[in-house]
Order: structure tokens, then C-alpha cells, then sequence
């Protein structure tokens, strides 16, 4: 583990760097895969404006 000494005598410790690495771009399967995501977040948020809409007694 990487350290180093001051005059008095204390230690400061460094963490490790993690080793670095390139992200790969997703393929055509995973872009899909987040469309289909996608679809069903914007269900899944409408569905949910719709329900409060409904029990809060829709817009004034």
C-alpha cells in the first residue's frame, strides 16, 4: 500500500487505484433491450400519473 512519512513522524495512506479500462459500446441486442426498458418505464410512470390523477380528484 502506497504511503508516505511526514516530519513528525504520521503516515498518510493512499488508496489503490483501481486498474483503468475502456467501456465497451453496447451491442444491438442491448440497445433493444433498453428500448423495451424504456417502454415500460414511460408505461409504468403514465399508469402511476393516471392513478394519482384519479384518486386525488383530477386537475382543478
Amino acid at each position: 500500500m502506497p504511503y508516505s512519512k511526514e516530519e513528525g513522524g504520521l503516515l498518510n495512506n493512499f488508496a489503490t487505484e483501481p486498474k483503468m479500462y475502456k467501456a465497451e459500446p453496447p451491442t444491438n441486442k442491448q440497445k433493444r433491450n433498453y428500448a423495451i426498458q424504456a417502454v415500460f418505464a414511460l408505461l409504468l410512470v403514465g399508469g402511476l400519473v393516471v392513478v394519482a390523477l384519479s384518486v386525488s380528484g383530477g386537475v382543478s
